[in-house]
């Protein structure tokens, strides 16, 4: 197939998308294969939470909103322009996806197949799904891919190369199993924001989306704070204060009251707002509903802390205070070339 066909099945599936927000759906009449689809995907998002619990309509309308907004043609163009693919010679290539989140193996997907490569996809038992219906458009737009695009139920056999994530643990058996074939292997990872008390209330506002959105459950989510000495946490929990409604999901509630318990019986120092609680704690990786801080002294310090600890880091988030930061707000809305693990995805596919 050309790259072309592909690249133009994407910019329809990304107008197919565009149809459903949290605003409400809005059925367009330019939308290819609209009168097949698109109730379906209404019924699909609807039922998403029976699938896996975290999964509301409103955190899939999120993941499909950021989607849409990403697969553009301008969008497409602009992250192919680095790169060559004219003598790519297709192997198979197999994924085996998270699913602590939305659409969370969709990049993967996207990139294998953009490149010119055959996709065979053990999706997560978490969210079994949505990407098989979008796969299911995309070949209804295209049928030429229908011969590209492979859903394994069982075993993942017969492939040339691997993208695989998991859990630390995980990720030492898939470093075994798959040590003679190409492979990328990732981990847990977790972001962080670093704050110096300068920041405006929409700053922590929309460091609050960072840490809310799909409740906390994925890499990009930030799960730590550094702040300076002293740093009084007055202004973010006015902030936080946005995000209150959460508590009254059932779920959240559940980890917020059993994690604060935790703590407490523990005779850990909190910080609460009844529905967020925020920990002194070394560790990068916070639990559902919780969210753990350091000071520093200075910002060449905790610089260097970050770039030695960069293998746990998927994001920093902060005011220009670290180079390379995400604006707030933005952690859950990376662009097609922001490349999950800092690992360019493209072009291991194209040394393949």
């Amino acid at each position: 197939m050309l790259q072309i066909e592909i690249k133009s099945s994407f910019v329809e599936l990304g107008n197919f998308l565009r149809q459903f927000s949290e605003d409400g759906n809005v059925k367009s009449a330019s939308v290819l294969h609209n009168d097949l689809f698109f109730d379906d995907f209404v019924n699909l998002i609807e039922l998403s939470q029976s699938h896996n619990g975290w999964f509301t309509p409103e955190q899939v309308q999120f993941s499909v909103q950021s989607w849409a907004k990403a697969l553009t043609e301008d969008n497409l163009n602009q992250w192919l322009s680095n790169y060559d693919f004219s003598k790519i010679e297709p192997k198979k290539v197999g994924l085996i996806l998270a699913g602590n989140i939305p659409l969370v193996g969709f990049h993967d997907f996207l990139s294998v197949l953009i490149s010119g490569h055959d996709v065979l996809v053990k999706t997560s038992s978490n969210d079994q799904h949505l990407l098989k219906f979008l796969a299911k458009y995309l070949i209804a737009v295209e049928p030429k891919l229908n011969s590209k695009i492979t859903f394994v139920e069982g075993k993942l056999e017969g492939f040339d190369a691997v993208i695989a994530t998991g859990s630390n643990n995980t990720a030492r058996y898939f470093e075994y199993y798959f040590k003679d074939k190409p492979s990328i292997i990732r981990k847990n990872r977790n972001s962080v924001a670093v704050l110096d008390g300068t920041e405006s209330h929409e700053d922590l506002v929309g460091l609050g989306e960072d840490i809310f959105r799909y409740f906390g459950l994925g890499c990009r989510n930030v799960s730590k704070l550094f702040v300076p000495k002293g740093y009084n946490f007055d202004n973010f929990f006015k902030a936080m204060y946005e995000y209150r409604d959460v508590i009254h999901y059932e779920k959240y509630a559940n980890n917020y009251d059993y994690n604060k318990a935790v703590f407490l019986m523990s005779n850990f120092q909190l910080l609460d707002n009844e529905f967020l609680t925020i920990k002194e704690d070394v560790s990068y990786s916070s639990p559902i509903s919780s969210v753990f801080y350091e000071f520093y002294e200075s910002l060449e310090e905790i610089t260097t802390r970050l770039n030695a600890d960069a293998e746990q880091i998927q994001c920093v988030v902060s005011k220009n205070l670290i180079p390379n930061s995400v604006s707030f707000g933005q952690t859950q809305q990376p662009k097609l070339w922001d490349y999950a693990d800092n690992i360019d995805t493209l072009a291991f596919l194209n040394s393949l």
